[in-house]
């Protein structure tokens, strides 16, 4: 019987082994579908629509993660979709879930870039060891850094007065620089908007330059061809309040608000956040000027 046992673990394994390989061949071929539904909840206008399906679709997602971790694609669609669900429907009604929700998904998008090792290796290097671990990276790793940085700046946003969570603030500029650099068109020049907004709303004695940050704006408008309506927002939010000119933040705000929804079919969700957010913006002009 002893000598059967060995055949016996290996038959086993060979189902294990069977078994996990059917299933990421099954993963693999459903994040071609979570692609399309992706595109479709983009398209979506109906906000309470978008965030049911947003809240759900999170779920899947990390499900098929875990059958498949290995999966940069599924990752990265995580990253994405945990910083886009926490902008569009947390942060204005409760900044402290939205940060949970920033930090996962900045974690999901390190594990994407910390498998190249040198990057792995000086992340806690320090700013200078940092860039260098940045730019051992490649072109095909901007989706990973944007979507990255992307939700760690918005963190870092909402934790101005946590000092051990602004300190990596060095590692999103590094990360963005980066992408503005090696594809300064990406996600509608979403690398501009960051730096419009970083260099508006960060005091001049610590780098900050609000004209720089209005060529950053101009440029990302631009790039979108003035369709993608949230770089308006943030336009006005942080540079038209820092010099304080309220007409060009109402005019900003206005812009958004009069602008058809369908002015980019493939954004129609973006814009619609972006319209809920500038209708708030304006409520409040007489607290910004």
């Amino acid at each position: 019987m002893k000598r059967f046992f060995p055949i016996i673990l290996v038959l086993l394994g060979l189902q294990s082994w069977s078994c996990g390989l059917l299933q990421t061949v099954a993963v693999k071929s459903t994040t071609g579908i979570l692609d399309e539904g992706m595109a479709a909840i983009y398209e979506e206008s109906d906000l309470q629509l978008a965030e049911q399906a947003i809240a759900s679709d999170l779920k899947l997602l990390e499900a098929l993660h875990k059958s498949d971790p290995s999966n940069d694609h599924l990752l990265i669609m995580l990253t994405q979709a945990y910083a886009g669900y926490a902008l569009g429907f947390v942060e204005d009604q409760d900044p402290e879930r939205a940060k949970l929700f920033y930090a996962r998904a900045r974690d999901y998008g390190l594990e994407v870039l910390r498998e190249n090792k040198t990057f792995s290796d000086d992340f806690d290097e320090g700013p200078a060891t940092f860039v260098k671990g940045v730019e051992s990276l490649s072109d095909d790793d901007v989706p990973a850094l944007f979507w990255t940085a992307n939700a760690w700046g918005n963190l870092i946003n909402l934790s101005i007065s946590d000092p051990d969570v602004v300190a990596d603030l060095y590692k999103v500029n590094a990360m963005m620089d980066f992408v503005l650099r090696h594809d300064e068109k990406f996600f509608y020049g979403g690398a501009h908007l960051y730096f419009g907004a970083i260099l508006a709303t960060t005091p001049k004695a610590l780098g900050g330059d609000p004209e720089k940050a209005k060529e950053h704006f101009e440029r990302c408008l631009t790039i979108g061809d003035h369709k993608l309506l949230l770089p308006y927002v943030y336009y006005a939010k942080t540079y038209a309040v820092q010099v304080q000119n309220k007409k060009l933040f109402e005019s900003l705000l206005t812009t958004v608000d009069t602008t058809s929804i369908d002015v980019l079919p493939e954004q129609r969700l973006i814009n619609a956040i972006a319209k809920r957010k500038a209708k708030a913006l304006l409520a409040k002009t007489s607290e910004y000027f």
